[in-house]
């Protein structure tokens, strides 16, 4: 479905549609991404506020790649990062952007950051969610409201407001106005997209250091190289 007009985001809220999940292509070229998509995921003992540096490192990592990053909240506890890149390779490849881009930053931040896909592996370290770059895998979109009592929104923010922002602030309530007043702060997003090509040099570096595929989700058919699927407390077990 494209909502294209108003009417067709009518009828989607008509049919209860409450978040709204745009894919990372566009209707033109579904096959490649034009987003390179990060969640940054607080686990249990972590919130909001732990997320904050996780993103502005992660920034760096993405302009080190030549890439620009814009911040959005979930309209939960954690961030999501996006990058507009043009669309020249698929979701596998995109997807392989991220986990360099991933693995560097929890090279750089080894003490807060994780990429284990296992949560028993986490502890209370956050969570870099590589597989949302999946194919058929989306996010909340800019703007859209999530079901929580408070009404909150995934609301597009300025670098320079991340530090003091507080997710709750940002509601189906306040957000039209903030709007009126302060502009979209994505509006340029899509001007100067960059390439991923130095994130897949990072990809190349890594497999060639040792470090291979990560696991897919359960409903992903097994993958070329990709490690055993199955819980490592259980894999140890069955030793």
């Amino acid at each position: 479905m494209v909502l294209d007009e108003p009417a067709g985001v009518v009828w989607a809220a008509q049919m209860n549609t409450v978040v709204f999940h745009p894919w990372a292509s566009r209707a033109g070229n579904t096959d490649n991404p034009d987003q390179l998509r990060i969640d940054l995921d607080p686990q249990p003992g972590t919130g909001f506020p732990e997320t904050v540096p996780v993103a502005l490192e992660l920034r760096s990592v993405l302009a080190e790649a030549g890439l620009t990053a814009f911040i959005k909240t979930s309209g939960n506890r954690g961030l999501h990062v996006f990058a507009p890149i043009e669309p020249t390779h698929e979701f596998l490849d995109v997807r392989h952007a991220v986990i360099a881009a991933a693995r560097e930053l929890e090279r750089r931040m080894p003490d807060t950051v994780t990429t284990a896909w296992w949560k028993e592996e986490r502890g209370g370290k956050m969570f870099v969610d590589y597989n949302q770059a999946n194919r058929d895998r989306t996010m909340a979109g800019a703007y859209s409201p999530r079901p929580l009592p408070h009404a909150p929104v995934s609301c597009p923010l300025e670098w320079n407001e991340l530090g003091a922002a507080d997710p709750a602030d940002f509601t189906l309530a306040t957000v039209p106005g903030r709007l009126e007043e302060r502009g979209d702060p994505w509006e340029s997003m899509h001007d100067s997209p960059g390439r991923i090509d130095t994130l897949l040099e990072w990809w190349n570096r890594d497999l060639d250091a040792g470090l291979g595929e990560l696991a897919f989700p359960p409903d992903y058919p097994k993958m070329p190289g990709e490690p055993p699927r199955v819980q490592p407390s259980r894999a140890r077990k069955t030793q």
